[in-house]
C-alpha cells in the first residue's frame, strides 16, 4: 500500500492569498533544466550554443513598464524594491504588513529593502550600509557555483591535512558528503578525469553556474565519454587557432553520479534545505527545514529520461505525468519522517526520527563547513543578507551526500506543501535579518533572539571581535538605519510581522530554538 503523506491545517492562508501567481518564471530557482536526450554530443553543442549567447554580457538593470515605474508611493517610507518574480510575492507581503511602501523604479537609492534575483554592478557600489538591507551577497558564487564551491572545499581540505585534521574533529573529508569532482575547464583536470573514467560508470557533467538544469547531461557509456573529450579537444584547438576572437564555453564540472540512491516508493528524491545568512557584520547563520522533491515516474540508472534523474519542480513539469502528480512531488519533511520511521527504520537499524536527528544534524553539519571553507571570501557589509538552497540526496547505505548550494533558490508556492512551508522560511527570514541589524545599529549584543522559532542557529560570529575590521562609520556608531526608520510620525512598520501568524502553528521536530551542539563557533 503506498504511504500518502499527512495533511497539515494552513494557518497562513490569509497571508499566502496573492503570492501564488508570484513564481512562475524565477530567473534563479533550482537546478534542473534540460533536453531529455543522452547524446552527450548534442547535449554539449546544445549547452554550448545557450551558454555563448549569454558569457560575458553585462549585468542588465532589471525592466520595469513605464507605468510602474511612475507609480509613485504617496507615504514617506520606509521604501522596499523587490526586482523579478522569486519571492515577490511574499516578500511584498510582509512589507508590507510593516507598513513599507513598494517603489518600482529600480534607480531609487532611498530604499529600506531592495529584493533582486539579478546581481547588478550598480545596486551594490550605491549600497549603504548600515543603512540599507540588500538580498544576496555580492560574490556568493564562491558558494553557490560549482566551481567556487569545490574550489573551496579543496582549499579547506589542504589546509585541514597540513595542520592535522585531528586538531578538529569536527571536520569532515569531501569524500565524506561530496562526490567526486574535476573541472573540464583545466587541462590537467581534463586528463584526469579521461584517464579515470575507462570504465563503464556513471558521470553527470553540470556548468558551473547554470541552474534549472541547463546543459546538464549524463555520461553512462565510454562512447559518451570519448565523444566529449573529442568535442572538448576540438573547442581547445578553436580557440589556440581561431584569429578572430571567441568567446570560450562556459567553465563545467564532471561527477560522479550516485547511481543507487534511496529511494521513496520506487522513485528518486533529493532534500532542499536551507542556509540563511541573517548578518554578514557580524555573521549570523541559521539552518531551516525545507521538503523533499521527487521524482515522477519510477527510478531507473539506465533511463535517458532526465526526468528520472533530476528531481527539482522546474524538470519535473517537463514529464507528462506532472499535471496529475504534482502534489506528490514535494513532501513535507514530517512526511519524509513518517516513512522512514514506519517503513525503514526497523529493516536499517535506524533509530527513531532519523530524519529529524541523524539527517538533520549531518546537513547542518556540512552547511556549516561549507560556509567555513568560503568565509574568508565572502563580502561582507552590515545589510547583506542571504537564502541559499541546499541540495542533499541519501544514498541507499543513508549516506548524506551535498549535490550542491544554490543562490536564489526558488520561493514558488504552487503546490500544498509549499504553500506550508516555503512562508515561514520568508517571513521568519525577514524577522531574523531586522532584529539582528537593528541590535547591531544599537550596539546590542545578538543574542537571545526573539523573532527566532523554527530556525536553528548555526553560527554567530562575536561582534567585539569584529570591531577592528569594520568601516569607521561603523565603529563610530555614524550608521543609523535611516532609510529603515518612518520619516514622520508614522510607527505602523513596527506592527505584526507575518511571521506571528506562524507562531502558533507546532514546533518542527528537529527544528528547536537550541544551538545544536556539535556546530558551535568554535567548530
Amino acid at each position: 500500500m503506498a504511504f500518502v503523506p499527512t495533511k497539515r491545517k494552513k494557518n497562513t492562508k490569509s497571508m499566502v492569498q496573492g503570492s501564488n501567481q508570484q513564481q512562475a518564471g524565477s530567473l534563479s530557482a533550482d537546478k534542473g533544466e534540460s533536453s531529455t536526450s543522452t547524446n552527450s554530443e548534442a547535449e554539449l553543442d546544445k549547452a554550448k550554443s545557450k551558454e555563448n549567447r549569454t558569457q560575458g554580457k553585462a549585468c542588465p538593470q532589471e525592466k520595469q513598464p513605464e507605468e510602474e515605474i511612475l507609480k509613485v508611493p504617496m507615504g514617506p517610507g520606509p521604501y522596499f524594491y523587490i526586482g523579478g518574480s522569486n519571492g515577490a510575492g511574499l516578500v511584498s507581503i510582509y512589507c508590507q504588513s510593516r507598513g513599507w511602501q513598494r517603489i518600482y523604479d529600480n534607480r531609487r537609492e532611498d530604499y529600506a529593502l531592495k529584493w533582486c534575483e539579478i546581481k547588478c554592478r550598480e545596486t551594490y557600489y550605491h549600497f549603504k550600509e548600515g543603512e540599507q538591507l540588500l538580498y544576496q551577497i555580492p560574490n556568493n558564487r564562491v558558494l553557490t557555483s560549482k566551481i567556487g564551491l569545490l574550489c573551496c572545499l579543496r582549499e579547506q581540505e589542504r589546509m585541514m591535512t597540513k595542520i592535522s585534521r585531528s586538531s578538529n574533529s569536527k571536520l569532515l573529508k569531501m569524500e565524506e558528503f561530496f562526490p567526486e569532482s574535476f573541472r573540464l575547464d583545466l587541462k590537467d583536470e581534463r586528463n584526469a578525469f579521461f584517464e579515470l573514467c575507462k570504465e563503464e560508470q556513471i558521470w553527470i557533467c553540470k556548468p558551473s553556474c547554470s541552474n534549472q538544469g541547463r546543459g546538464i547531461f549524463l555520461l553512462k557509456t565510454p562512447a559518451a565519454v570519448n565523444t566529449l573529450q573529442a568535442k572538448l579537444h576540438s573547442t581547445e584547438e578553436d580557440l589556440l587557432t581561431k584569429r578572430v576572437p571567441c568567446k570560450a564555453p562556459q567553465a563545467r564540472i564532471v561527477q560522479r553520479y550516485i547511481h543507487q540512491p534511496l529511494l521513496l516508493e520506487g522513485k528518486k528524491f533529493d532534500v532542499r534545505s536551507y542556509l540563511f545568512i541573517a548578518c554578514t557584520a557580524p555573521y549570523v547563520l541559521f539552518f531551516a527545514q525545507g521538503y523533499v522533491r521527487l521524482a515522477c515516474v519510477s527510478y531507473d540508472a539506465a533511463s535517458d529520461d532526465l526526468t528520472v534523474h533530476l528531481t527539482n519542480q522546474h524538470m519535473q513539469k517537463k514529464n507528462s505525468l506532472y499535471s496529475q502528480l504534482k502534489e506528490e512531488t514535494v513532501w513535507r519533511m514530517e512526511d519524509f519522517n513518517s516513512y522512514v520511521n514506519e517503513k525503514l527504520r526497523k529493516t536499517n537499524g535506524l533509530p527513531k526520527d532519523w530524519v529529524f536527528t541523524v539527517f538533520t544534524e549531518r546537513m547542518q553539519q556540512i552547511m556549516l563547513q561549507c560556509f567555513l571553507a568560503a568565509k574568508h571570501k565572502l563580502d561582507h557589509k552590515l545589510g547583506y543578507f542571504d537564502l541559499i538552497g541546499c541540495d542533499f540526496l541519501i544514498d541507499e547505505n543513508f549516506k548524506v551526500w551535498l549535490l550542491e548550494m544554490n543562490a536564489n533558490p526558488a520561493l514558488h508556492t504552487n503546490c500544498k506543501a509549499l504553500r506550508d512551508i516555503i512562508p515561514a522560511v520568508v517571513y521568519e527570514g525577514l524577522d531574523l535579518v531586522l532584529e539582528v541589524f537593528n541590535k547591531r545599529l544599537k550596539g546590542q549584543s545578538v543574542l537571545p533572539l526573539e523573532t527566532l522559532h523554527h530556525f536553528v542557529l548555526l553560527y554567530h560570529e562575536d561582534a567585539a571581535d569584529l570591531d577592528q575590521k569594520q568601516p569607521s562609520k561603523l565603529r563610530s556608531g555614524l550608521c543609523t538605519g535611516w532609510y529603515l526608520r518612518p520619516h514622520t510620525g508614522n510607527t505602523s512598520h513596527f506592527s505584526q510581522s507575518p511571521a506571528k501568524v506562524l507562531e502558533k502553528s507546532p514546533k518542527k521536530p528537529g527544528c528547536s530554538r537550541r544551538k545544536v551542539s556539535l556546530l558551535r563557533k568554535n567548530c
